[in-house]
């Protein structure tokens, strides 16, 4: 028999962290493009994990290919977090 439970978004193979401090002003410090990038992004990020990214790919010189950067890394975690979604099980 199936299990009739609903299904939550509760079930992930991606760790879990608390954040120290004021998100909302860490958000509110960082560079225009990556608050840009942040607002369409498919995943939650947190401020500092994706400032990480985009100032190792040269987000103040490109902020092109640190947007690219931080889109191949997101579709990296969706692509390793994608068993737990599908629903054909």
């Amino acid at each position: 028999m199936a299990d009739r439970r609903p299904r939550r978004n509760l079930v992930s193979r991606l760790k879990r962290r608390r954040r120290a401090g004021d998100p909302m002003q860490a958000y509110d410090a960082l560079p225009p493009g990556l608050r840009q990038w942040l607002a369409t992004a498919c995943l939650p990020w947190s401020p500092a994990s994706a400032l990480k990214i985009w100032n190792k790919a040269g987000g103040s010189r490109d902020p092109g290919a640190a947007a690219a950067r931080l889109d191949a890394a997101e579709q990296a975690m969706l692509r390793r977090d994608a068993g737990v979604w599908d629903l054909r099980r």
